[in-house]
């Protein structure tokens, strides 16, 4: 196989993946272990910049949303809208500057990601079960917002986990919508996201690591592209999705996913 074409495969597996709440990380992790013979294991560089395509393309889906929250900041609703989004981004960042400043190391091996693909499927299995015939609500409380950004600080120190997956999972726990929960995941998603890209981009261009490889920035930039698109296609998609349909599919594919990588590190 072409390397360009196994890293235009690469950018379709994290557009595809970055927001479904099936984990990024583990798709990778398997595509590249199918895509290993013809291509080298990629650089956290590219697997940052990739990430940071997907979440890039995405903000134009809520375009409508970001300008009326802009025109309206005044009134009291808007402001307190905006304080959740920054009080769940306010919380994962913390929480992760001082993991950072602990020494936290994610795991190195791969079966931990395998275990968090497979218990967040069960997960939301359950929860759906738990949810059948439940009411819900649309509206975004304190505890909530609380909820996801510890949820997103768990994702973090959990590869595998999905942070999409565990935002939606701990909204839905706590009553709200699926559409909702999906739409709030994103927004707080958004800038969490570009915030840990940009200071890790920062990081690895400013203290590269001795004797690592230049980046070849053609392929980044395939990377980055092919990534943006196909997220900007799947989000669309799946904000469309979970308004006539439950996680129930997410839950069973995760389940699988995570069973077949097992058998790929096993073997």
């Amino acid at each position: 196989m072409n390397e360009w074409l196994a890293i235009f495969l690469l950018g379709i597996v994290e557009g595809i993946t970055e927001f479904l709440p099936v984990s990024s990380t583990g798709h990778l992790l398997l595509a590249q272990q199918i895509f290993g013979k013809w291509i080298q294991p990629q650089s956290d560089l590219f697997n940052i910049v990739i990430q940071s395509g997907a979440v890039l393309a995405v903000i134009p889906l809520f375009k409508n949303r970001i300008i009326t929250t802009i025109k309206e900041w005044k009134n009291k609703e808007t402001q307190i809208f905006i304080t959740q989004i920054a009080l769940a981004f306010s919380i994962t960042g913390i929480g992760g500057l001082i993991l950072e400043k602990k020494g936290f190391t994610l795991p190195e091996t791969p079966m931990p990601i395998a275990l968090a693909l497979l218990i967040g499927g069960v997960l939301f299995l359950g929860i759906e079960t738990w949810l059948n015939g439940r009411p819900t609500t649309e509206a975004i409380t304190w505890r909530i917002a609380v909820a996801v950004g510890l949820g997103q600080l768990i994702a973090a120190v959990f590869p595998g986990a999905s942070r999409s997956g565990t935002t939606i999972l701990v909204a839905l726990m706590m009553g709200l919508s699926r559409s909702m929960a999906t739409e709030y995941s994103f927004l707080v998603g958004i800038p969490t996201m570009l915030a840990a890209g940009g200071y890790k981009i920062f990081k690895e261009l400013t203290d590269p690591i001795e004797g690592a490889p230049a980046e070849d920035w053609g392929m980044v930039g395939l990377g980055f592209l092919v990534s943006g698109i196909i997220s900007f296609i799947t989000v669309k998609w799946l904000l469309r999705y979970v308004q006539t349909h439950t996680f129930n599919a997410f839950g069973y594919y995760r389940i699988g996913i995570g069973l077949a990588l097992m058998l790929v590190i096993l073997n």
